[in-house]
């Protein structure tokens, strides 16, 4: 009897261990994909950490993942699919409101704040017909206005980033990882004294540096294809590529900031990055070189006559601590049908039209800047609204070279500081051009400055200098040191201007009056006390003051 019993416990106590282990193993596979034909799976252990990547899947399968790490339900109609890799296992439930450690080198991170986890997700565009992926995205600041899950969905030969149904999470880290890295904010000082109102010019987020990529897409280039972004977020672009772009169409409300990594492409006929839509639109360089550029006519899309390598509906803004080198075969370098804003980076562009084009304004409070123009350097001119079209610099290093204007302004033209170089036909044109400070040198063959008159609602066209020092050098027959159609205010700063002393050309050239208080005026080296004064139709009589002029 004792016998028997012996043996029952002991057939028990085998089915319950075995009972135990189909329910391990079970619970094991819920923690995997399973595939209908083939699949590899990778484990790599990493502070308790497990990935597994999917070689392939087969149409119609079903995966699942939960909030803790499971596996999700959904189906995808996708043939085939590489390259997707998979966060399998999280130990307890995620707080997707958690900030997150920095994935990259370039982190914006307040000291006092504590990482929680790695949240970099990558896309890989490579090898896909039509897939579609969906995941949160997005930096802290902009976390609350993105109130859904971003993918890929299918545009025909591109994708499209932003609401879709979920097929697979797609996460991997960062190889690049510095959490320490400081945050990098530029210091600007409104001028309250200027023609133009700049106190409220430029954001905190405006002036921050070094980008938050911890909750970043990845959006890897790949030749003959088109990425749409439809969620606001942070992006970061990076690979090489041929005939890629990049378009950003959100909602009005939206901010998208796109952080270049060695991005490098070349497209034949149509922008590398395109902004339909968005409330506002960051391009962020890492501390590495991205290299655009279009070699072709642009074409349009529908009724936009795209004609820049960066083309945006809405306001632009650039900053970072890279540099992003610009080509334009056959157009402007940076287009922006608003607001254009620059505040750190390094950019060197070469382009065949404008280098640098906006409607309502163009501001730079820092960044190193070599444009090479076929028409002007920095362009601004908005023909439905004479009203905007303005040009602010209060610092930054420009050297500009162009055919036509080196800075166009339509309405003002405010310089507070900065280094500027211009070698072109004529220096800075605006219906009104102030100078408050900054070190500015021009060469120029027609004028060195043009206060002309391409805004009536600016009033009178003047030229103003309060500060500063501006140094013009005229070349030719027939030059303008300084022109202007209607008035001249020198208060204070230096001016230094050196032409040839020959046949109608002048140092000062105004149509209006000419009034001299304080500063310093220099011509072909001789300082003088007051400015020289034109003859009627404004020529002939500004050599050195010697006829009579404008005095203090």
């Amino acid at each position: 009897m004792k016998k028997a019993l012996t043996v029952i416990l002991a057939a028990l106590l085998i089915g319950t261990f075995a009972g135990c282990g189909t329910a391990s193993n079970n619970a094991q596979n819920d923690l995997s994909f399973v595939e209908s034909s083939s699949a590899s799976v990778e484990e790599n252990n990493d502070e308790a950490d497990e990935y597994s990547q999917v070689s392939s899947r087969q149409k119609g399968e079903k995966h699942s993942k939960s909030a803790s790490g499971n596996i999700q339900t959904h189906q995808t109609s996708q043939q085939s699919e590489t390259s997707v890799t998979v966060e399998d296992e999280v130990p307890e439930k995620i707080d997707e409101t958690a900030e997150s450690d920095s994935t990259s080198s370039y982190v914006s991170e307040p000291a006092d704040e504590t990482s929680a986890g790695n949240n970099s997700k990558t896309r890989d565009l490579s090898e896909r017909s039509s897939p579609s992926h969906s995941s949160s995205a997005g930096s802290s600041e902009t976390a609350a206005e993105n109130g859904s899950d971003t993918s890929y969905q299918s545009t025909g030969e591109g994708y499209s980033l932003g609401s879709a149904e979920e097929t697979s999470d797609s996460k991997s880290s960062s190889q690049n990882n510095t959490p320490d890295q400081e945050t990098t904010v530029s210091v600007y000082t409104a001028n309250t004294s200027g023609k133009l109102d700049t106190a409220d010019l430029f954001s905190n987020r405006d002036l921050t540096q070094t980008p938050d990529i911890s909750d970043a897409e990845t959006i890897q280039a790949v030749s003959n294809k088109t990425v749409t972004i439809t969620e606001a977020g942070t992006y970061i672009l990076t690979g090489t590529a041929s005939d890629f772009t990049v378009k950003v169409e959100t909602d009005k409300e939206s901010k998208v900031q796109l952080v270049l990594d060695n991005f490098n492409v070349t497209n034949s006929d149509f922008p590398v990055i395109y902004v339909v839509s968005a409330d506002k639109c960051f391009i962020t360089t890492l501390d590495n070189t991205s290299s655009l550029s279009v070699t072709g006519n642009f074409k349009a899309d529908g009724d936009t006559n795209t004609d820049a390598v960066i083309f945006s509906k809405d306001d632009l803004v650039f900053n970072g601590t890279g540099t992003l080198k610009i080509t334009s075969s056959s157009g402007n370098g940076i287009s922006g049908k608003d607001d254009i804003k620059f505040t750190g980076g390094t950019y060197n562009i070469t382009a065949s039209k404008h280098g640098i084009e906006a409607h309502d304004s163009i501001s730079a409070c820092g960044g190193t800047f070599t444009i090479r123009a076929g028409k002007d350097g920095l362009h601004c001119e908005n023909g439905d609204d004479d009203t905007v079209g303005w040009i602010y610099i209060s610092d930054g290093t420009f050297s500009i070279t162009a055919s036509s204007d080196g800075i166009r302004g339509t309405t003002y033209t405010q310089i507070d500081g900065g280094n500027i170089s211009i070698s072109s036909s004529e220096g800075i044109e605006s219906t009104y051009i102030q100078i408050n400070g900054g070190n500015i040198s021009i060469s120029a063959t027609d004028d060195g400055i043009n206060a002309s008159q391409k805004s009536k609602s600016t009033g009178t066209p003047v030229f103003e200098i309060t500060g500063g020092s501006l140094n013009v050098t005229m070349s030719g027959g027939d030059v303008d040191c300084i022109d202007s159609n209607g008035n001249i205010i020198v208060s204070g700063g230096t001016i230094s201007v050196t032409y040839p002393v020959q046949g109608p050309s002048e140092s000062f050239d105004c149509d209006g009056t000419a009034s001299y208080t304080g500063g310093t005026i220099i011509i072909n080296g001789n300082q003088v006390n007051s400015i020289p004064q034109s003859m009627m139709g404004g020529r002939g009589m500004g050599n050195m003051g010697s006829r009579g002029g404008f005095g203090r």
